[in-house]
């Protein structure tokens, strides 16, 4: 009998896993770990914040203000965005995780597949050198080196899509005054399911692999106007005007995102994982975000 990652997870019962920046993803993460009775401690800058940490299944912690306590941690998670400086949570901590590498079983560090660049559309894959144009690229690349270069810690790297999920995606965009569709022949965008995102890191956390690294992506780099239309379409509303890249209205940082064409491609999870997608695809993905409301 087959037995997918949470349950290969489960015979191993009681882990503990820290997760430094407990937002979307890691969220998604932690309500699949809270079945097989995972410990999660998540860290938030707000304290707002914490009653979604704890809605997750994980036990809020302040950061930076509160101690991090790293002891009985077997496996981190770090979602930080960097800066110029690097991952703020080596900044930090860097020593002490260091002085402890060799005390957990996994660590997952989630970059970005902006570390590719531009590749005029063509496709990328993980043994892809990175050549980032943007700033936050190349912050990325800064902050993944950062975490390999730590002697005997059990690092992996998940490059990630443009997310979406729920009360994530294009039905929100929707809902924005003026909406617009962005017409730049040729562009695409490769996207992921947080659902997709979690059950690869599931399946990466029950067979560790150090040194790994691994797209996070579904199977259809799309024009976004694409997404747009049919999250329209699935809506019954009417189709947002479109409008040419270059006579759009938009901030520089959306810009950007245009300055860099590639696809991506995904099949080391499938290969090495033997991850079966949830949401191959925008039109799988949208189609359950409509029926789960």
């Amino acid at each position: 009998m087959h037995l997918g990652p949470l349950a290969i997870i489960k015979k191993d019962m009681v882990k503990t896993l820290f997760s430094f920046g407990h937002g979307y993803s890691a969220q998604a993460l932690s309500r699949h770990l809270e079945p097989a009775g995972w410990r999660v401690f998540g860290t938030t800058r707000d304290p707002a914040q914490s009653g979604a940490v704890r809605a997750s299944g994980a036990e809020p912690v302040i950061w930076p203000g509160q101690t991090v306590d790293l002891d009985g941690v077997t496996h981190l998670l770090i979602s930080t965005a960097p800066n110029a400086g690097g991952d703020p949570v080596l900044a930090a901590l860097g020593d002490k995780i260091a002085d402890r590498a060799g005390q957990f079983d996994w660590v997952g560090y989630l970059s970005t597949t902006a570390v590719y660049g531009d590749h005029k559309g063509g496709w990328v894959d993980e043994a892809t050198l990175p050549s980032p144009m943007a700033e936050r690229g190349r912050w990325r690349v800064r902050a993944e080196t950062q975490w390999q270069d730590i002697p005997g810690l059990p690092v992996h790297i998940f490059r990630l899509a443009g997310i979406y999920g729920p009360g994530r995606g294009p039905f929100s965009k929707l809902k924005r005054v003026g909406m617009r569709r962005i017409i730049k022949p040729g562009q695409v965008f490769s996207r992921i399911h947080v659902a997709d995102i979690a059950q690869v890191l599931a399946a990466s956390m029950a067979s560790p692999n150090p040194g790994a690294i691994y797209n996070v992506c579904d199977d259809e780099p799309v024009p976004p106007q694409d997404v747009i239309a049919y999250a329209a379409e699935l809506q019954g509303l009417p189709l947002p005007a479109a409008v040419p890249f270059d006579q759009a209205d938009m901030s520089p940082m959306a810009r950007s995102f245009y300055n860099e064409n590639k696809r991506v491609r995904n099949d080391r999870i499938k290969d090495e994982l033997g991850i079966r997608l949830l949401y191959p695809d925008y039109r799988a993905g949208l189609q359950a975000l409509m029926k789960d409301g």
